[in-house]
């Protein structure tokens, strides 16, 4: 009977003890990155009755590839400590989950672009940060020339003016509807009042994940690794608080302190001049706002890269668009990425500049 165990720890054992002998001293890296929540370390029990099981990626040299291919195929055991290392789900057939394939066919297939050369700023306002994490998450057992490892370390973080501007785009999200809370309520439109929180929730934790220069994940994991974050033991309660509140006076209350913790964490990192931290009336009507309109300003005041300033504040691709069927297409993603260009063209034609 096969026991569970993580699956790093099982991709780690099914390389050194069954795979790694079978290379037969050719140059490579093995890992498992990419999809999957075994990579990211969120596997379960559940995990394991879906596309789970002992895997890896092997990246070789181009001319290796049919050989050693052939030789997992031939020489593979059935089973790794219980488990098939032959098996299927959904639309994938039944086979060994061994990847072989050279690493710039790999990366340019999950980036669709090669990081071991320069890397431009559409790459990165092109690239999901779910997929940017797959990349820089999961484990790299062996690396001989280092290659892979070098990959990993250059997308570790966005370069330090583009996480300015990523920072600038979430706090305006922030500023576009944190009063909207108030006067949906105001309105009798509980439910309208509710949604509301409910976005600048997840808008304030993803605001998290950037001043802890962590990539956020997906839905399904998002709230796992924002009680990971520093940020998210200091406000996760009262987030969870807004979100449960049954009226506007306790959401209101609620989502104050943890913007303004939110605020406060930002001045720390010393990255812009101090804004002050405290909420506010929303001009002269009554609901408590942080306007925090004001450090995106901070921030768009440290950036002078021409290209990001011509853009409109809608951040990188998961920033503005929440569609799975763009965000996990390669193709699809990195398509939508040339909008970037059409944006910076019509600036330089007369439309709005990257100033607030």
């Amino acid at each position: 009977m096969s026991v569970f165990a993580r699956g790093l720890d099982l991709a780690r054992a099914f390389y050194e003890e069954s795979v790694a002998p079978l290379l037969g001293g050719a140059s490579h890296a093995a890992a498992l990155v990419g999809w999957g929540s075994d990579v990211l370390g969120y596997d379960t029990h559940r995990s394991a009755d879906h596309g789970w099981g002992p895997r890896l990626q092997v990246f070789v040299e181009p001319g290796d590839v049919r050989s050693i291919r052939e030789t997992i195929d031939a020489r593979l055991p059935g089973e790794f400590h219980g488990w098939p290392t032959r098996f299927g789900w959904d639309a994938v057939p039944v086979s060994h989950q061994v990847e072989i394939v050279p690493l710039a066919e790999w990366l340019r297939h999950r980036l669709g672009f090669d990081p071991r050369q320069e890397i431009s700023v559409q790459n990165w306002l092109s690239t999901p940060q779910q997929t940017l994490l797959e990349t820089i998450a999961g484990a790299v057992f062996h690396d001989d020339r280092g290659e892979l490892t070098r990959v990993r370390e250059s997308l570790a973080w966005y370069p330090d003016e583009l996480w300015l501007w990523l920072l600038a785009c979430q706090w305006r999200r922030i500023d576009q509807e944190e009063a909207f809370v108030g006067r949906t309520a105001e309105l009798g439109d509980e439910l309208g009042s509710r949604v509301v929180t409910a976005r600048l929730v997840r808008d304030m934790m993803r605001l998290g994940f950037l001043l802890e220069r962590r990539y956020a994940p997906y839905s399904k994991w998002l709230g796992s690794a924002f009680q990971e974050l520093g940020v998210g033991a200091a406000i996760g309660g009262a987030l969870t608080a807004a979100l449960a509140a049954e009226n506007y006076a306790n959401r209101e209350s609620a989502l104050v302190v943890a913007v303004e913790e939110l605020a406060t964490r930002h001045n720390t990192l010393g990255i812009t001049r101090t804004v002050e931290a405290r909420t506010r009336l929303f001009y002269e009507r009554p609901y408590r706002v942080l306007r925090s309109g004001r450090f995106a300003e901070a921030c768009l005041e440290r950036i002078s890269d021409p290209w990001l300033r011509s853009l409109p504040l809608t951040g990188a691709i998961d920033q503005f668009v929440d569609s799975t069927e763009v965000l996990t297409r390669q193709e699809t993603f990195t398509a939508v990425g040339t909008v970037y260009q059409t944006w910076s063209a019509a600036s330089s034609h007369g439309g709005r500049t990257g100033d607030p």
